[in-house]
């Protein structure tokens, strides 16, 4: 039996990597500082919740086979310092699932925008049809009761290549680990400022990122996308690309044409999904999956979570939540929903939240992000600020940062409620867009206004 040790095992990727070799059959423990729900619920019911919160280095020995180092955990951690002082194997995260993968063939998914819904088509597929695989995905999705799965009997790995750093000890990207036999670019839009300074160092991520595809390997990328076609030039294997899969949508009905002329129903909708239906399918074209089983898979296929997940519907109002917070996500977003009710009153609720959100140097990115809505408001929490030790801005200057003069800024939940309460409340989509949770705003919430 391997015996892991987990540095940060609350953080969502690393509970679910815990999760899974307990699964496995390894013994697993893990230390944190502070575990929030659902890693706490998920942790206990398989049994390795840590007992006590806060870092322990005395329960390590060198009895370990390895130690994994969340991104949460600072390089001085007592415990790292004492895995090192004992001479223990201490991996990343991405590094552990490479470990566990490098005798698989591994599908990555990466980009800027889309990578978790690509990711989340091809493994919705692959169980329709019956092809076991192994997995990493950065959202909850349906049928799957867990994020990660590895095992001794799956050929393939699916993994969503994330751009961000590794751990504190380890400076670079996630996805430079996985070295992929099949590598997607989804699309490249400048994000994470606080570790890729400018637009150049970025992109430069990528163009490594496609160079350590495995030998006789190959490359499907978003050929619509400017940035992503110029990096296709640094790989030296096939490459594929791809665009809008052809579609007609009204309402919340959207049907792909086929190239028969059939007609397909889906239950997902926006142009950028169909980039997304098209990306997966050359996928699992590449893992022998016809396309007449992968479209009779796609149709049952409703979305990953808050990725523009309906919450309700109620008297002709449609409200959606979705996780956007890059530019190029959040205009996409907003764009899908416009196509899908071009009739309807369209609320868009942008939360800044993520460092490069929230960096002033960055907000004139988001220039007409939101413009395509009736009514746009972003949600600007000054305690989000300090947190990340960044300058407070003023409301005049995100409004000139959207380009978009009759844009409201609010500052608390209790604020926007009161501004949503106020305004249209019939005929209405709304789309609330957020990597956080606007202080704290439920469902329950936008019911009492929309219902």
């Amino acid at each position: 039996m391997k015996k892991v040790h987990f540095i940060a095992i609350g953080g969502s990727a690393m509970h679910n990597l815990a999760i899974a070799l307990h699964r496995k059959g390894y013994e697993v423990t893990g230390s944190d500082d502070e575990i929030f729900e659902p890693s706490r619920s998920r942790l206990n019911n398989e049994g390795i919740l840590p007992e006590q919160q806060g870092w322990h280095p005395e329960q390590l020995d060198d009895s370990y086979d390895a130690v994994i180092l969340g991104m949460h955990a600072r390089i001085d951690n007592p415990e790292l310092v004492k895995a090192q002082e004992l001479g223990l194997k201490v991996y990343s995260y991405p590094e552990y699932l490479y470990e566990q993968t490098k005798d698989k063939i591994r599908i990555v998914i990466g980009g800027s925008h889309g990578k978790t819904t690509i990711t989340s088509m091809i493994l919705h597929v692959l169980k329709q049809v019956g092809i076991e695989t192994d997995f990493m995905v950065g959202a909850q999705l349906e049928g799957f009761d867990v994020m990660v799965r590895l095992s001794e009997t799956a050929k393939y790995m699916v993994m969503e290549g994330d751009e961000y750093l590794t751990s504190p000890i380890d400076l670079v990207p996630k996805f430079h680990h996985y070295h992929p036999n099949i590598a997607v670019i989804s699309g490249i839009g400048w994000d994470h400022v606080n570790v890729f300074p400018t637009f150049e160092s970025y992109l430069e991520q990528f163009s490594i990122f496609v160079k350590t595809i495995e030998p006789g390997g190959c490359l499907i990328y978003d050929e619509t996308d400017q940035e992503a076609e110029k990096i296709k030039n640094n790989a030296n294997c096939t490459t594929y690309g791809y665009g809008i899969h052809p579609f007609e949508s009204k309402g919340l009905d959207t049907e792909l044409i086929l190239s028969n002329g059939n007609r397909l129903k889906v239950g997902v909708f926006g142009s950028h999904n169909m980039k997304n239906i098209n990306a997966a399918k050359l996928v699992c074209r590449q893992l022998g999956v016809s396309d007449a089983d992968f479209y009779q898979a796609i149709r049952t296929f409703k979305g990953a979570s808050r990725r523009l997940e309906l919450l309700f519907e109620h008297k002709g109002n449609f409200i959606f939540r979705d996780f956007a917070h890059a530019p190029s996500k959040v205009n996409a977003s907003v764009k899908a929903l416009r196509e899908q009710f071009p009739e309807k009153h369209l609320i868009a609720v942008f939360e800044l939240h993520t460092y490069s959100s929230l960096s002033e140097s960055f907000i004139d990115h988001y220039k007409h992000a939101l413009l395509l809505a009736d009514e746009a408001v972003v949600f600007y929490d000054p305690h989000a600020v300090a947190i990340k030790k960044l300058n407070l801005m003023t409301d005049k200057r995100i409004v000139d940062g959207f380009g978009q003069p009759g844009l409201k800024v609010v500052h608390s939940r209790n604020e926007l409620l009161h501004l949503l309460e106020s305004g249209k409340r019939t005929n209405v989509v709304g789309a609330f867009m957020s990597s956080g949770d606007f202080n704290g705003l439920t469902t329950d919430d936008l019911k009492k206004l929309y219902s």
